[in-house]
């Protein structure tokens, strides 16, 4: 919870530090300019004493319990966000904060214990097996492949090219930072463990990685708000994290059905509070998706698709020498785009001839069309010609 806590207001704080960068010094993700603010040094001793926390929790508890409650942290930059950083948390954020607490205390309720490990070598003895060991060698490839060629050109359009190396390299430091708790744990317990190299090479690895996903983390929340990066970054840094850590003690140390199926609910539900947490960004009421929905719902039969059609007819026919925009040019657009489509008030007033010649709505035509002066002859339905030109 501690650990949440301050690396959820980490993130706003950091944030805070990059955009006075970027005010006083020109920073656009690019370089460590962002170094010289000293509230960004703020961001990060706050950052640096939830991941000590984070530490002693790696130590003491699986990761497959630490990592999914780092949704809080999400949940508190959200909302301290809105207040710092000027970005709207609305229904849906609110929303998805309720149901992130939700899974978390799912997760708490039904996570598996840690397993006994009484040496450093023994988590070693994890690492180097094929499984754990083919995901690193995927993870440093990709990591590769992303930081050279795919970030330089793409990093500033997509939030997941940083985040996607930040969340690989990271799923790797967390067995690392865990393992070095470990060695660290079994010291303080009598049981000396820098002795072993093993864990020197945990502690390297733990610092390289722990480099790499705060430069590339700065970079994301440089180009991008907080609401976009943390959710996202939850999302996958959880995700690859739980792979890696099945991947390296084969298994999530249960076999309760029960407490199984309750982990993967407990996911799921955080995960959904966080996909609404990243949804708020951009309709943080949920407006626009009613509106999507509201107008979806118009007439489909037959007779109210002609009405609708030949309204939007007429109005294009009396606007042709009218000034006026607004709703009328609104309508000319629409209708064009549905002749374009293949759905045009020809066809439709073919197909009604065919069930009903005596169809009310032609006589209104032929009545605007005998109109003295012949202004509407070019709303006459191109059924009427041919019915003409066949009498002849």
């Amino acid at each position: 919870m501690t650990s949440s806590l301050a690396i959820g207001t980490s993130f706003v704080i950091t944030k805070k530090g990059l955009n006075q960068a970027g005010e006083r010094h020109g920073f656009e993700g690019d370089g460590f300019v962002y170094m010289r603010n000293p509230l960004w040094w703020a961001g990060i001793g706050t950052l640096v004493l939830g991941e000590i926390c984070n530490f002693a929790a790696y130590a003491f508890a699986p990761a497959i319990l630490v990592t999914p409650l780092g949704a809080l942290a999400v949940l508190i930059g959200a909302v301290l966000g809105s207040y710092f950083l000027n970005e709207e948390l609305g229904t849906l954020g609110k929303l998805g904060s309720a149901i992130c607490l939700i899974g978390a205390v799912v997760i708490v309720l039904h996570a598996p214990p840690d397993e006994p490990i009484e040496t450093i070598d023994k988590i070693l003895h994890y690492a180097i097996q094929p499984g754990f060991l083919l995901y690193s060698i995927a993870v440093i490839i990709f990591a590769t492949v992303m930081i050279y060629k795919v970030a330089p050109k793409y990093g500033k359009k997509n939030p997941l090219i940083y985040l996607g190396i930040c969340s690989t390299v990271g799923s790797v430091s967390v067995m690392a930072v865990k393992a070095f708790g470990i060695a660290v744990k079994l010291t303080f317990q009598g049981n000396n463990q820098f002795t072993h190299p093993s864990t020197y090479v945990f502690m390297i690895i733990t610092t390289v990685c722990i480099l790499v996903q705060m430069n590339y983390f700065n970079k994301a929340l440089s180009q991008f708000p907080t609401n976009i990066v943390n959710p996202l970054y939850y999302v996958t840094f959880t995700t690859a994290t739980l792979c890696a850590s099945f991947l390296l003690f084969s298994g999530f140390n249960t076999t309760d059905v029960v407490n199984t199926l309750s982990l993967i609910c407990g996911f799921l539900v955080t995960f959904t509070g966080v996909y609404l947490l990243n949804l708020s960004r951009n309709d943080p009421n949920g407006t626009n998706m009613l509106a999507r929905r509201a107008g979806d719902a118009t007439g489909t039969d037959m007779v109210s698709s002609i009405q609708t059609r030949i309204s939007m007819e007429a109005r294009r026919s009396m606007g042709m020498g009218s000034s006026h925009g607004g709703d009328r040019e609104g309508l000319i657009r629409a209708y064009d785009e549905e002749e374009a489509a293949g759905f045009g008030l020809t066809d439709l007033a073919e197909d009604s001839d065919d069930d009903d010649p005596r169809s009310p709505m032609m006589p209104s035509f032929s009545n605007g069309n005998a109109n003295g002066n012949g202004n509407g002859s070019h709303l006459k339905p191109k059924t009427e010609q041919h019915r003409k030109s066949g009498d002849r």
